[in-house]
């Protein structure tokens, strides 16, 4: 009986041993933080395919990974998206814990607060990468659209949503196109990465090629995201 209950015991053991390892081998980050732009830039797009294709590592995700950052973060990305509950970047990237800044504004409207935000990460800690990412059916981008489209302001503050995605919107209507809101969409992510690209504190970065500004965009879709501007080389 003693034989048969330290086997079983041993078999409970190795058991759980086994779970253990599958777990840690499934949260595991697939590879060390990546430092130059090409390479989180490459990160983040093997994680999207995972994304698309179903096949997730999930990163970054286990209570070793909460107590590796605890103290301290050293983000390889920093990506600017917008509200929508369907877009975190953290899980159309399969990221995970301490891997991305992420900044969510309606539309990815800036000011002053959300550019310091996004320059956050670069300038402190060297995070190689800013994503700007602009998705399909925005209802941010829709509502500002409708709203310049018809001259009916938006109540309250919402209206300050507008007011920073009118150049996005004179650009799609000079651009025109059988969807103007989509069309809108896009370059309101163009717009807002070329001016994070050229800003004063980050234009040195993305000359020197310590930091890329990308500018994308999701599909609700396909979960895939597509490249619009500036993807490191």
């Amino acid at each position: 009986m003693l034989a048969g209950s330290l086997a079983g015991a041993a078999a409970a053991l190795a058991g759980c041993s086994s779970t253990s390892a599958a777990t840690s081998a499934f949260s595991a980050s697939p590879s060390p933080r990546p430092t130059t732009p090409a390479a989180a830039f490459a990160r983040l797009m093997d994680g999207n395919g995972r994304w698309v294709s179903g096949n997730l590592q999930h990163p970054d995700r286990d209570p070793d990974r909460r107590q590796l950052v605890a103290q301290e973060q050293e983000p390889f990305g920093a990506v600017l998206s917008c509200i929508d509950s369907r877009v975190p970047p953290e899980l159309l990237f399969d990221t995970g814990l301490g891997d991305l800044y992420v900044m969510r504004t309606g539309g990815q409207a800036v000011g002053p607060v959300v550019t310091g935000s996004v320059e956050y990460g670069p300038m402190t800690s060297g995070t190689p990468l800013v994503v700007v990412l602009g998705h399909q059916r925005c209802g941010a981008v829709k509502a500002a659209y409708q709203s310049l489209r018809d001259g009916k302001p938006l109540t309250g503050t919402l209206q300050a949503i507008v007011t920073a995605l009118r150049p996005a919107y004179e650009q799609a209507v000079r651009e025109g196109g059988a969807d103007p809101v989509e069309t809108m969409a896009r370059a309101q992510a163009k717009l807002t990465t070329n001016a994070l690209r050229s800003n004063a504190d980050l234009a040195p970065l993305v000359r020197k090629g310590s930091l890329a500004v990308v500018g994308a965009y999701y599909s609700l879709d396909t979960g895939k995201v597509e490249v619009l501007a500036g993807p490191p080389s």
